[in-house]
């Protein structure tokens, strides 16, 4: 807190002044890693994040976002925008309808811890936040456990927090499956 991902370069948005999970990608980029990947689980489409990296190939952002013909941000988050000039291909975004049970949710992970995993980045970077999907804490425990797997260093930043209390509840069950898994 408070909330980063719908500030971009030289813009704020949706109440966003510093985008803390661009901030932690560069910053791993600067003291000298080659590869950084940004998950962003908020299930409003990461736009800032989008927009920093948009152009580059160091950083692999990936957003699970609810689609944003009928969500904010609106404007941005769609499939087809996979970057430009040295990052096309660079940006995947999976809109899903805000209906959207555990198990298409968590195909659409999946689809992401994939793409992660054939970038090969020596870190990565998880925004977590407002949680507005037909999902349960178990599953939120299992997204931690599917983020562990990766066995990469992981940094964990909280973007949304509309609804504070699921919203912390969700995150604690995120952390509680990263760690499980990752101590296994």
């Amino acid at each position: 807190r408070p909330p980063g991902h719908h500030a971009g370069a030289d813009y704020l948005g949706g109440g966003c002044f510093l985008n803390n999970a661009a901030l932690a990608a560069q910053h791993l980029l600067d003291d000298g890693l080659q590869r950084v990947a940004i998950l962003d689980i908020d299930d409003h489409h990461g736009s800032g994040t989008q927009g920093i990296f948009y152009g580059r190939s160091d950083v692999l952002t990936i957003s699970l976002h609810a689609d944003p013909r009928m969500d904010f941000p609106f404007y941005l988050g769609h499939a087809d925008e996979t970057g430009i000039g040295e990052g096309s291909g660079y940006n995947l975004n999976l809109p899903l309808a805000r209906a959207t049970r555990a198990a298409q949710w968590l195909a659409a992970l999946e689809t992401a811890c994939l793409r992660i995993g054939m970038f090969a980045p020596e870190a990565i970077v998880v925004s977590l936040g407002d949680a507005g999907f037909a999902l349960d804490g178990a599953d939120y425990l299992r997204i931690g456990e599917r983020i562990a797997w990766l066995g990469l260093p992981t940094a964990f930043v909280l973007e949304g927090g509309a609804a504070a209390l699921d919203n912390a509840i969700h995150t604690v069950n995120v952390l509680e499956g990263f760690e499980t898994a990752a101590t296994l």
